[in-house]
């Protein structure tokens, strides 16, 4: 039998009781470890990381704790090459799909660690100026930011296990909060051995940092009214952790981040073969095929004006019509493969079910594979839908494939294209490509209430803009409505989940001495 990988907790690393569940090599079909959490004492496990490692880590000042992510981003650098052998092998990714994942791990960790030192060498952190309770200066109340003295459970997807475990634990460390992370059981092996390296190394306080392998079952239960948990992945487990009795009776605070039908718009002034069009043909196809479409900031909807809906639909194709697919090993590949055949089946049936309101525009599900198995491998082609009426499609709104899919649909005028946008019930971002900057201002503005992010794309940023998808430490990352309504990024905003705001109301010397 393969590798049983250990999990983290309470100081130390322990192995499951049970068999194990195995984690495969999603080209390849050979298994590579096993991870099993059976037996662990959570209860145990979570007083060690909320006492321990939360009084460590709050013993130290932010631009200490900064500094403590800086020495996280040396060790992660070291090993930079082990995890990238990792990724191809459990996730399925070729070299430039786990730099997104690796690579914005690393520099999300590092922009942290920048913004933490520049706050100082403080343990609290003031919000706003103090106010007069009186007539006179002489009694005032001066709210404060301090950290929660809980612990945050970190439960995260199979998509990005290295970026999803650090761009969530960097803003936590950094709060002076221990973090135990649950990863996505399908790509779980890099987690746990980023998690190692960092834990070998004794960068951190000890119990700052946990990792549990396997299953969740009791992890909810475990937590106590000042934790946190933030969790990434479907809308139905989203609500199940809403209505857990640690959330609804407890109060222990919940960030989710779910489904999201994402859209590209193009603006009414581009025209076929502008640059315009031509940025947001370049978009689409790498929405659809970055991480084989496994992203939750894809593009899932493309909204173009009706009258450029077929040059569009041909300009896409021909785009996609060049994605080699296949083993990420080979050179030649261009996209990888999903992480396992079951999000494989998962992909065809979302598939079936949009095709009973949309049109096959361009079919890879059927295109030979580069050095791989069809019938091992869990690789699928790209697929562009088209649906000619978007109203009388309500199926591409509701549903979200979550592969290299995406669907075409015309709009009438800019208000039916915004009408389009919000369809999505909430959703992490959409992007605007034009060239028109007051009309690309308005309509900015008109999605913002439905949308996370509004990414603006027209010719003068080509060749600088991060790009729909690319998720920067600096800008919110959430989304109202179905994206879960969470907020796991956005600068130094990403604290706030972490600490508990407090009042303190005294005279003016007494709040001096606070040291603010």
């Amino acid at each position: 039998m393969t590798e049983l990988l250990a999990n983290h907790v309470a100081g130390r690393w322990q192995h499951g009781t049970g068999t194990g569940t195995p984690l495969f090599d999603p080209v390849l079909g050979t298994e590579l470890a096993r991870v099993d959490a059976t037996g662990l004492d959570l209860p145990a496990a979570f007083r060690f990381a909320r006492d321990t490692g939360g009084a460590g880590l709050r013993a130290l000042t932010y631009r200490q704790r900064a500094a403590l992510l800086g020495a996280v981003v040396k060790v992660l650098q070291t090993h930079r090459d082990a995890y990238y052998e990792i990724a191809t092998a459990n996730s399925g990714t070729v070299k430039n799909d786990s730099a997104v994942d690796i690579d914005g791990a690393i520099f999300t960790l590092g922009q942290y660690a920048k913004w933490g030192d520049a706050l100082g060498d403080v343990q609290v952190l003031r919000d706003g100026d103090a106010v007069k309770l009186g007539k006179e200066p002489v009694f005032l109340a001066q709210h404060l930011q301090v950290p929660t003295q809980g612990v945050a459970l970190l439960i995260n997807a199979f998509n990005f296990p290295a970026w999803g475990l650090w761009e969530k634990a960097a803003p936590a460390l950094l709060s002076g909060v221990p973090v135990i992370v649950k990863p996505g059981t399908a790509t779980a092996w890099l987690t746990q051995r980023m998690v190692r390296d960092v834990v070998d190394a004794g960068v951190l306080p000890a119990g700052a940092l946990s990792v549990i392998c396997g299953s969740s079952n009791g992890l909810m239960d475990a937590l106590e009214p000042f934790d946190v948990v933030s969790f990434t992945g479907s809308a139905e487990t989203g609500a199940l952790i809403r209505s857990h009795a640690a959330v609804a009776q407890r109060s222990v605070r919940a960030n989710i981040e779910a489904d999201s039908l994402n859209s590209a718009l193009l603006m009414p002034d581009a025209a076929p073969g502008s640059e315009a069009f031509n940025l947001l043909v370049r978009e689409v196809v790498r929405e659809m095929t970055v991480k084989s479409g496994q992203k939750c900031t894809a593009i899932r909807r493309v909204l173009v004006p009706a009258a450029v809906y077929d040059a569009a639909a041909e300009a896409i194709g021909a785009k996609l019509r060049a994605i080699t697919v296949g083993n990420p090993r080979n050179e030649g590949v261009r996209m990888g493969s999903l992480v396992s055949r079951a999000q494989l089946q998962s992909v065809r049936e979302g598939l079936a079910t949009l095709r009973q309101q949309a049109d096959l525009l361009h079919d890879g599900s059927q295109q030979p594979l580069v050095d791989a198995d069809p019938a091992v491998a869990a690789c699928i082609g790209p697929v562009l839908l088209g649906a000619k009426d978007a109203d009388a499609a309500p199926l591409v709104h509701d549903v979200e494939v979550f592969g290299p899919v995406a669907t075409l649909l015309p709009y009438r005028d800019t208000a039916h294209a915004i009408a389009l946008a919000h369809r999505g019930q909430g959703s992490l971002v959409t992007s605007l490509h034009g060239s028109d900057d007051a009309a690309l201002a308005r309509t900015a503005v008109r999605v913002a209430a439905s949308h996370g992010r509004v990414h603006v794309v027209t010719p003068e940023v080509a060749q600088t803009h991060t790009g729909h998808g690319n998720v920067m430490p600096m800008s919110l990352h959430g989304g109202p409505g179905r994206a879960g309504g969470g907020a796991e990024l956005g600068g130094l905003r990403a604290l706030d989940f972490y600490h508990r705001r407090s009042a303190v109301q005294a005279s003016p010397a007494v709040l001096a001495a606070l040291g603010l």
